[in-house]
């Protein structure tokens, strides 16, 4: 990963999207999440405030190992445990149908293979479990979808990988979800880095 993306993008990131703009949609996406959790990309634990109660407990799973020491606050302050289990969607290290739900917020853009690592989901959640979703990604508009393409390549560099142009319902499906719902907004700001996808799948 490198010192820039271990040390430097992970204080960057806690700082940029700890605001309201960005907990108006985390709210949202964790509604309905209950029992065990995998949240992939858990950086600094910027969600662990939004958790419903049902939650009983949180297996966190991030590459930047400095986001462990952002989030000593939140995760002492979680009224659930958070363990962390490993570092990479691509390989989860957790047995087989374990979790109830999976939570993404602003991950699946940066993962190298999100295929795999969304097909790594669908195997650790249980019979009827939700992977529940926050990701930016490829507009509708054209003009925006060509501007994104040109300059995803830049952004992989300051970005630790974050892609701008992927199409984030069409991976999912991919992998053998089903769609239970999915809502395509734009927040504030560039529309390059600012179409949303949010929705709930389920295994097909």
């Amino acid at each position: 990963m490198g010192f820039y993306g271990d040390q430097i993008l992970p204080r960057i990131i806690n700082r940029f999207m700890d605001n309201e703009e960005f907990v108006a949609q985390r709210k949202p996406c964790l509604a309905g999440v209950t029992g065990v959790v995998l949240e992939i990309g858990f950086g600094s634990g910027l969600n662990l405030p939004h958790y419903p109660s049902e939650v009983r407990k949180l297996y966190a799973l991030d590459p930047a190992t400095v986001g462990r020491r952002l989030a000593a606050e939140r995760i002492a302050a979680s009224p659930f445990p958070v363990e962390f289990v490993g570092l990479y969607g691509e390989a989860i290290p957790l047995n087989n149908a374990m979790v109830d739900a999976v939570v993404s917020t602003w991950t699946l853009c940066s993962i190298p293979d999100p295929g795999k690592a969304l097909r790594e989901i669908r195997r650790v959640l249980r019979p009827g479990g939700r992977f529940h979703f926050v990701e930016h990604g490829l507009s509708p508009d054209a003009k925006v979808a060509r501007w994104q393409d040109r300059l995803t390549p830049i952004q992989k560099v300051v970005g630790g990988g974050c892609h701008l142009n992927r199409k984030i319902d069409a991976l999912v499906l991919e992998a053998g979800f089903e769609m239970e719902q999915l809502e395509n907004v734009y927040m504030k700001g560039p529309k390059i880095g600012t179409y949303l996808y949010k929705g709930v799948a389920t295994s097909a």
